[in-house]
């Protein structure tokens, strides 16, 4: 059966693009054109392993550059493959998966949270999304090492939503992107060769300060442009959980049910919470890579260097791994131990050693914590429009919930 150009059906559907051509064909593959470019969709846990092995699927020459160019960064750990990619990714867990590390990045969060409770109650309204993504941005910075000074922190809150905003799209989102991702790399490869020539220091163990003496596999620094590529690579995703801050937001308004047990404090729900904050809304639609050889996964045939796309959406949402998928239950996740492949929302597998990112304890942990201080506040929801629209890549409620703050119960 000839492969059909999809590219109008993923531009008007958004995340329920692959879903929908998934079920349609009755598989947990289905094979499709992109850009004049085979590819095929897959989805479920034997598919996550599927793409995850570099036997299968390779990352290098996969992102298409408009990616590069405003979410990842050119020359970023994401495009890597092999021993290249094992020795920087090692880099990105000894920074992101220690506990101390994020106990302090979680400890600095909250406090300039807390710290901006006072303004907020003192304004008439707040939009959650734009004060967290504030709150995010000035805490991973200064956590990172980078020396941020208050009256900076909205300008580079901006720019690391925009490198997000606009990735998936053409037109002004992605203007703006291209010119956030350059104003910042610029800004930080001159923070590296600072640091480099003894100019400017920075703590030990920071951030900055492994980035910049980090050596790759050949044995050699990072170029300084690669090396803010890599400073980025920490931050903005970091400042990103604002959009899992909105989803909670959302959700307490949608279901207040689950207000007074998440203001509890109980880490257990606090946790459950971020696992289905992260399942139930809209982030990445789908990841991918090129196919190095031709294969086959679930009958369906895999051209050599075709696509293949794993369907993060549609595993998230699926009644085979999920009771009651499109219901909001957080309680599913307590006492239930999560399997490597089944909960995808940032990619499967082990983030140690493969492409699924390692700062995805630090989401969670983030996400727990600043929850529980959302659900404790005193506020009243003003008239507002809260659709999210699945077709926009990435989703978030339109308004971005707008709050009228009271103080903290």
């Amino acid at each position: 059966m000839p492969r059909l150009e999809n590219s109008l059906k993923l531009l008007s559907k958004g995340y329920a693009w692959l879903p929908d051509e998934r079920r349609r064909a009755g598989k947990a593959a289905v094979g499709v054109r992109l850009g004049g470019l085979p590819a095929v969709g897959i989805e479920g846990p034997e598919a996550a392993r599927f793409l995850y092995d570099e036997d299968h699927v390779r990352r290098s020459h996969a992102i298409p550059e408009p990616v590069q160019g405003t979410l990842f960064g050119k020359g970023a750990v994401h495009t890597l493959d092999g021993e290249v990619h094992r020795v920087r990714k090692a880099m990105f867990v000894a920074l992101l998966m220690r506990e101390d590390g994020i106990a302090s990045l979680v400890e600095r969060t909250t406090a300039a949270w807390d710290a901006a409770l006072p303004s907020w109650s003192r304004r008439s309204e707040i939009v959650l999304f734009d004060e967290a993504s504030r709150v995010l941005a000035g805490s991973v910075a200064r956590w990172a090492g980078v020396p941020v000074r208050d009256g900076e922190v909205p300008g580079l809150a901006r720019d690391m939503i925009a490198m997000v905003d606009g990735f998936a799209t053409g037109g002004p989102r992605h203007v703006r992107a291209r010119r956030a991702r350059g104003r910042r790399e610029r800004w930080l490869q001159q923070l590296v060769r600072d640091v480099r020539s003894g100019q400017a220091e920075v703590p030990e163990g920071s951030a900055v300060d492994v980035v910049s003496r980090h050596r790759d596999a050949d044995g050699t620094q990072l170029p300084a442009d690669v090396a803010a590529v890599e400073l980025l690579n920490v931050i903005r995703p970091t400042t990103a959980v604002a959009w899992f801050m909105a989803f909670s937001g959302h959700a307490l308004i949608r279901w207040p049910g689950n207000r007074e047990r998440l203001a509890g404090g109980d880490p257990a729900y606090a946790e459950a919470w971020a696992h289905e904050v992260r399942r139930f809304y809209p982030f990445a639609p789908f990841i991918g890579g090129r196919s190095p050889e031709r294969n086959e996964f679930a009958g369906e045939e895999i051209p050599r260097n075709a696509m293949v796309l794993l369907d993060l959406y549609g595993q998230n949402h699926d009644p085979a791994l999920w009771d009651s998928p499109y219901a909001f239950r957080p309680e599913r996740f307590l006492g239930r131990k999560i399997g490597e492949w089944e909960l995808v929302p940032q990619g499967g597998g082990d983030p140690r050693t493969n492409h699924r990112c390692p700062g995805e304890r630090i989401t969670v942990a983030l996400l727990s914590a600043l929850a529980v201080r959302l659900a404790r506040l005193e506020w009243e929801v003003p008239e507002q429009d809260l659709t999210i629209a699945l077709h926009r890549i990435p989703a978030r409620p339109k308004s971005g919930v707008v709050l009228r703050v009271r103080g903290t119960t």
